[in-house]
């Protein structure tokens, strides 16, 4: 099937809600930076819809049911494969940026990156106990003990070393800031039946501000006149998201309502993919990891679908052995389902980002790119609305 991407600018700043409320007095609401892949699924959704004169109302109720988004309770073959935070170049080219994973160790010196380490599948030493329900354990050899460095994202020229089963370097990681901006603004509660401010009810919210070409991102050091000066380092890029969907046939340009309160965003055309690993040589090596790119909801928890008692793997073709996995703390999702006018049912869901090693790999090049291409689903976790927005998607890497 074939499968169509865009890049999306965001020309406001953007409300992007996570799960947390808020709205009471002295309440804070965080912003999540990438959102959910339900928002461009959203956002696309709607966009097609106004497109093709819908009538919205009689969408919801499921009374209209269109060619490729089917109805809301019953989506059609429209499909998020993947959702990523991006950059686009003066000259058209769009860059994945992504959030380096759970098996990367990022050491800090003097507000740079000074190493980057990978954490080793090992086996637990026979003097030790633990928890895990799994053969080996992610183990970072240091000789003292460290803190690892966040608010880093890794170049699409670092994600693809990641896949071959390479390290990246230092110079394959930006930092946040030169990314995006956090704008702190103060809302004010709105009482429904007065249609006016309600007393004493003000709260705050975070606004991203994604950065922009001529955008001062860092500073530098130069010699002027003898002298040491700092002047800005402006940016050449356009920070935004880039998402891929099969399926269906997406609109070329325009904008975008995005986010909360539909901020506008624009579309862009774009022959970006992102990258994958050598099938080929995974299959032959006979192990791979596999990442999460979108968070995902599994029916056991951290656990991949597909694996059993043993801990062995089948799905979609793929069959080996489950020996160890990096996962992070859960995350919550939720949203808001615009057709039902109500909030979406909570989920825990395993974060993007978790690393899961695989042995005894049993699988072709051909399964391993099916498995990539349909994600993380099986009859226990089976959500068609949630794979629609993209949740559960993967990539493979070398080990």
């Amino acid at each position: 099937m074939s499968i169509e991407t865009r890049f999306i600018e965001p020309l406001d700043v953007l409300f992007l809600r996570g799960n947390k409320l808020f709205g009471d007095p002295g309440s804070h609401g965080e912003s999540l930076v990438p959102p959910w892949p339900s928002v461009a699924a959203g956002a696309l959704r709607s966009r097609m819809l106004a497109d093709e004169r819908v009538d919205l109302a009689a969408f919801a109720h499921n009374k209209v049911n269109h060619p490729t988004l089917g109805t809301p309770t019953k989506p059609g073959s429209f499909a998020v494969t993947a959702f990523h935070l991006a950059r686009r170049f003066a000259d058209g080219r769009v860059e994945l940026l992504i959030a380096p994973p759970a098996d990367l160790v990022i050491g800090e010196s003097d507000g740079k990156v000074s190493s980057v380490r990978s954490l080793q599948p090992t086996v637990l030493a026979s003097s030790l106990e633990a928890s895990s329900p799994l053969p080996l354990l992610p183990v970072l050899a240091e000789e003292q003990r460290s803190k690892p460095a966040g608010g880093y994202w890794l170049t699409q020229a670092g994600w693809e070393k990641y896949l071959k089963g390479e390290k990246p370097a230092c110079d394959d990681l930006l930092k946040a800031s030169q990314l995006w901006a956090i704008d702190h603004r103060v809302g004010v509660g709105l009482d429904a039946h007065t249609r006016r401010a309600a007393d004493g009810k003000l709260f705050s919210v975070q606004a991203v501000s994604m950065v922009q070409p001529r955008h001062e991102i860092a500073k530098r050091r130069v010699m002027k006149d003898d002298k040491q000066h700092e002047e800005p380092i402006l940016a050449d890029y356009a920070v935004g998201f880039l998402a891929s969907v099969s399926g269906a046939s997406l609109p070329k340009n325009g904008s975008l309502r995005l986010g909360g309160d539909g901020r506008a965003a624009a579309l862009h055309p774009c022959d970006a993919h992102p990258p994958t690993a050598d099938h080929a040589t995974i299959a032959a090596a006979r192990r791979c990891r596999i990442v999460l790119s979108t968070p995902g909801i599994f029916a056991d928890g951290w656990r991949l679908p597909g694996v059993d008692a043993q801990g062995r793997f089948a799905l979609g073709g793929v069959r080996g052995k489950l020996v160890c996995a990096a996962v992070p703390r859960f995350e919550a999702i939720s949203g808001w389902d615009l057709a039902q006018r109500e909030p979406k049912p909570a989920r825990r869901v395993a974060p993007a980002g978790c690393v899961y090693w695989l042995d005894e790999l049993d699988a072709t090049p051909d399964a391993l790119g099916k498995l990539a291409a349909a994600g993380l689903w099986d009859e226990a976790c089976e959500d068609a609305a949630r794979r629609a927005e993209g949740f559960n998607r993967l990539a493979l890497a070398c080990w």
